[in-house]
C-alpha cells in the first residue's frame, strides 16, 4: 500500500511534467472528478481542489499498491509483473472507466497523452513492483517485503 501511495505520487510530479510541456491536457483524476463525477469535486472548497484531485490519486494509488500484493506470489515476485499491472491498471482506465464516466478524453485519438500516461503507468508499476534489492536482501523478500526479517543486505556487510 505505501509502495502504490509513494509511486502515485511520484505519478504526480511526472504528470505536472507531462502538463507543463503540453503532453497531457488534463491529468486522469482531474478528468475524472470533474467530468466523471463533478458532485464530488463541486463539494470541495475551490481553493483546496487541486490538494483533493492529488490526495484522490495517491488515495488511488495506494489501493492499486495494495491490490498488488493480492497478485499470487509466485506472479508478483517476477520483475515485470509490476510494470505490466501498471500497464493494465491504466488500461482498465482507459478501456472501461473512462468511457463508463463519459470522459471527453474517451471520445478522441491522443497517442501524445496516451504515450505520456503509459510511461507514467509502467513507472508506478517499478515502484509497487519487486525490487532488485529483494534477491539479496532478507528473507522477507518472499512474502514481499512484509516478514521481519532482519539480515542487512550484501552490500552493507
Amino acid at each position: 500500500m505505501a509502495r502504490g501511495a509513494v509511486a502515485a505520487m511520484a505519478m504526480s510530479g511526472m504528470r505536472q511534467f507531462a502538463v507543463g510541456v503540453g503532453a497531457i491536457e488534463r491529468t486522469p483524476p482531474e478528468a475524472m472528478l470533474r467530468e466523471g463525477v463533478p458532485a464530488v469535486l463541486a463539494a470541495v472548497p475551490e481553493h483546496r481542489r487541486t490538494a483533493f484531485i492529488e490526495l484522490a490519486h495517491w488515495c488511488y494509488g495506494a489501493a492499486a499498491g495494495a491490490a498488488f500484493g493480492l497478485v499470487p506470489r509466485r506472479i508478483r515476485h517476477s520483475r515485470a509483473a509490476g510494470p505490466i499491472y501498471g500497464v493494465l491498471s491504466w488500461g482498465l482506465f482507459e478501456v472501461a472507466l473512462a468511457p463508463a464516466l463519459g470522459l471527453e478524453h474517451a471520445r478522441r485519438a491522443r497517442p501524445r497523452e496516451r504515450l505520456a500516461l503509459l510511461i507514467d503507468h509502467v513507472f508506478f508499476g517499478v515502484v509497487i513492483g519487486r525490487t532488485p534489492e529483494a534477491d539479496i536482501s532478507d528473507p522477507s523478500a518472499e512474502d514481499g517485503g512484509t516478514g521481519g526479517g532482519t539480515r542487512p543486505h550484501r552490500n552493507d556487510r
